[in-house]
C-alpha cells in the first residue's frame, strides 16, 4: 500500500516519550474498556537511547477484532482515524495527528495470541536486550532520512532488509536456541 510522501524526521531520544505512551495508553484503556486486555509501547521511541521518528506507537492486544470494531467511534473522538488493516491481515491500525496536522500516534490492534502481536513484542525485546543491534537500527534510520528527507516509502523500503534480520534473530533468541 503506498504511503502518501511526506517529511522524514528522525529525532534524537527523547525522556518525555514513555510518559507520552503512558498518557495515550491511559485513554485508550478508557475508551476500548473490557475489549483491550493490554497495550504495549512498541517502536523505536520505547528503545532507549536511539533515533526515531517522533511517533508513539502502541500495540493493542485486544480480546477480539470484531468487539474491536465496536469501539470506532470512542476511537475518533480520541483524534483517531480508522484505517482498518491497512497492509496486515488480522490487524486494526489508527493513527492521530496533532491540530497542526502531525503524525503523533499509531495503535496497532490484534487479537489475542495474534503471530503478529508476538513479532512485534520479540522485535522490541530483541533490540532493548541487544543494544549493538539497538544501535545499528538508529544509525540505519538517521542515514535513511538524510538519503530520503522528503520520501517516506523510500525510508520504510530502506529498512525492510534490517527488520526482517532483526525479526529472524528474535524468533530464535525468545526460543532460546542462540544469542545474536
Amino acid at each position: 500500500m503506498r504511503k502518501p510522501n511526506r517529511t522524514v524526521v528522525v529525532s534524537p531520544p527523547d525522556p518525555k516519550w514513555p510518559a507520552d505512551y503512558e498518557s495515550e495508553r491511559r485513554k485508550i484503556e478508557s475508551a476500548l474498556g473490557s475489549c483491550l486486555i493490554r497495550t504495549h509501547h512498541i517502536g523505536s521511541t520505547s528503545i532507549a537511547g536511539i533515533y526515531a521518528k517522533p511517533i508513539i506507537d502502541l500495540l493493542a492486544d485486544v480480546t477480539a477484532l470484531c468487539e474491536l470494531d465496536t469501539h470506532t467511534r470512542e476511537m475518533q473522538r480520541l483524534g483517531y482515524e480508522v484505517m482498518g488493516e491497512y497492509g496486515i491481515a488480522g490487524r486494526r491500525f489508527f493513527r492521530k495527528n496533532d491540530s497542526t496536522g502531525i503524525r503523533t500516534h499509531h495503535i496497532h490492534a490484534f487479537a489475542r495470541e495474534s503471530a503478529e502481536l508476538e513479532r512485534h513484542l520479540e522485535f522490541r525485546d530483541f533490540l532493548r536486550a541487544h543494544k549493538n543491534w539497538a544501535k545499528r537500527y538508529s544509525d540505519l534510520k538517521r542515514q535513511l532520512a538524510q538519503t530520503h528527507p522528503c520520501d517516506i516509502e523510500a525510508y520504510m523500503d530502506g529498512k525492510d532488509g534490517f527488520i526482517k534480520e532483526v525479526d529472524r534473530r528474535a524468533a530464535v533468541w525468545k526460543r532460546g536456541a542462540v544469542r545474536p
